[in-house]
């Protein structure tokens, strides 16, 4: 099979052909249809993600595809359409995974949307009702509101009822945000984003994906009581919080890892990703990729993550194919 994969940290991954073993004890067997890129991609090839894996690895952290055949005592049926959230594996055109990472897909979502689908809209689910606790009518501010799950955070908080203050760079990626529920525009370049975080009414919570000088500006711009939600660092940086503010306005700071999930509550993953699939389904969701691209030019792919030239997510097609739904 073609895999891409990562032989040593700091040098680029290519496509090799590699050997698949039989699927193990609990294990399936996948041909892989599509697989989401994620801004961890880029870490893991630096070997500062949190989660990264023993070289040599396959990249690719979450993918769909097609169960083909199974270990001794896994249950999923051959032919079983399924996303995974695998950690590594997903950049091949076939994968064994443990069969408690597979959930079965809805018969109206594409592999491409599955692939999309969990890491993004699984953190902004998590991050947005049970660590804020976000309410109807509260104001919410997504950094990074165009990027992977930014956008995500835009569309479900929206769909909670909160009014939705969308920051990215640029009249085409505010205007995806806008199209996802956002209310208030604001971008990213501003001279002051503290002041014109303000200026819209503050906000009860601040969705940071992307860390440094804008997740201080934000958190200075929440109304007392608020809550800050610290996501990730796409630029680069970690935001120096003043503590005096949390102390003074009651604020809270809450970190979200949403793979860390699956030791710390798994219950709690299990139960928002049935209220996702069961939005979808209803047409209340609808993923956002602004690229798909082949096995072959991955490494595109991973530049325009790295570029921040894409909005929503970026997934590359594995060449196996679309199962027609229904």
């Amino acid at each position: 099979m073609r895999a891409f994969q990562l032989a040593a940290l700091n040098t680029p991954p290519q496509l090799t052909n590699l050997d698949l073993p039989a699927p193990g004890p609990g294990e399936v067997q996948i041909e892989i249809a599509a697989c989401g890129l994620n801004f961890a991609d880029l870490l893991m090839i630096e070997g500062k993600y949190q989660d990264t894996p023993q070289t040599p690895f396959v990249m690719g952290m979450e993918l769909a595809g097609t169960v083909r055949t199974t270990g001794a005592g896994a249950k999923l049926a051959p032919g079983t359409r399924v996303a995974v959230f695998s950690g590594q594996g997903g950049l091949a055109e076939m994968g064994n995974f443990p069969e408690n990472r597979c959930t079965p897909l809805p018969d109206t979502m594409s592999f491409a949307q599955a692939a999309a689908f969990q890491i993004a809209y699984g953190t902004s689910h998590l991050a947005l009702e049970n660590r804020a606790r976000l309410a109807p009518g509260e104001t919410l501010a997504v950094l990074g509101a165009a990027g992977g799950v930014g956008l995500t955070a835009v569309e479900i908080g929206a769909r909670m009822g909160a009014r939705v203050i969308a920051v990215a760079r640029g009249a085409d990626k505010l205007e995806v945000a806008r199209a996802a529920g956002a209310t208030v525009l604001i971008d990213a370049e501003t001279p002051d984003l503290k002041a014109a975080l303000k200026a819209a009414g503050g906000a009860d919570v601040v969705y940071d994906a992307i860390g440094g000088a804008a997740g201080e500006a934000a958190f200075r711009a929440l109304r007392p009581g608020g809550r800050f939600l610290v996501i990730g660092f796409a630029s680069g940086a970690q935001p120096k919080l003043p503590l005096n503010h949390a102390l003074v306005k009651n604020l809270e700071i809450h970190g979200l890892y949403w793979g860390g999930y699956l030791k710390l509550a798994p219950e709690l993953l299990t139960d928002s990703m049935a209220q996702l699939f069961d939005w979808f389904s209803e047409g209340g969701l609808v993923p956002h990729i602004s690229a798909q691209i082949p096995l072959e030019r991955t490494a595109e792919a991973l530049d325009l993550l790295r570029a921040r030239r894409s909005t929503g997510k970026v997934v590359v097609l594995t060449g196996a194919g679309e199962t027609p739904a229904g």
